[in-house]
């Protein structure tokens, strides 16, 4: 595999001595092009700069603990390789949530608004004696929303979320979504009641960012139009 050196700049914030953000610059030599970005952030971590700060777990693509702003966009630093943003990096933390530190922010806001929207599998009814039974063609309508993996991506890209906080997110619509559309689930008009807000479906202004910034490729829009059509509605099309 090919080495190469790369710069790396990171913004840095420190709250306990830094009044303002500062970026700090790296130099990275003899790394695999081929390596994970997060990789090269390890590599200044553990050999050049202990005190730089990040949140990573699974470094596979599944956790979603590492989205970060790379080269100006929303990435998971794991699924990014160094030959597609060489030869110079530019990491910061996601947008729109408060800095902890260097490149770890506060989840709760984004966990609120996920956990607003009910995220669970609602059913008053006697459970039967097995599972519950569903087709494929009804678990293939919402299949696309399963894939998310709440790394806050699309969210922190949202124009609309850096405008206002109080906005749901698509994070969380996504997510309402995938049981909205699931047809063993019976808390759909609760969930679509929660959602018919001024800060729910109705903030989304059908940027588009957020299905740029989704390490998972879903559909994001798409999704929303959905929920925005079933409010119109009044129907769920399963």
């Amino acid at each position: 595999m090919a080495k190469v050196n790369v710069t790396v700049k990171i913004l840095r914030f420190n709250p306990d001595v830094d009044e303002q953000p500062h970026w700090q610059t790296y130099e990275v030599k003899d790394i695999e092009e081929t390596a994970q970005v997060l990789d090269v952030l390890h590599r200044i971590k553990w050999y050049q700069d202990g005190t730089l700060t990040l949140r990573s777990s699974c470094a596979h693509g599944v956790c979603g603990s590492d989205a970060m702003v790379i080269n100006g966009h929303n990435r998971l630093a794991c699924k990014t390789l160094v030959r597609d943003v060489m030869p110079t990096i530019t990491v910061e933390p996601i947008r729109g949530l408060p800095v902890i530190k260097d490149l770890v922010v506060d989840m709760e806001p984004f966990f609120s608004h996920y956990k607003a929207v009910e995220p669970w599998f609602i059913n008053p009814d006697p459970p039967p004696t097995r599972e519950r039974l569903q087709s494929p063609e009804d678990r293939a309508r919402f299949d696309d929303t399963t894939k998310c993996i709440l790394c806050a991506a699309c969210t922190t890209s949202c124009p609309s979320f850096w405008a206002n906080g109080q906005y749901v997110g698509p994070a969380a619509i996504v997510q309402a979504h995938r049981w909205i559309f699931d047809s063993r689930d019976k808390g759909t008009a609760e969930r679509l009641q929660i959602l018919n807000d001024r800060f729910g479906v109705w903030a989304c202004r059908t940027a588009f960012n957020c299905v740029e910034a989704c390490p998972r490729e879903i559909d994001i829009t798409k999704a929303i139009g959905e929920v925005k059509k079933a409010l119109t509605f009044g129907t769920v099309d399963f």
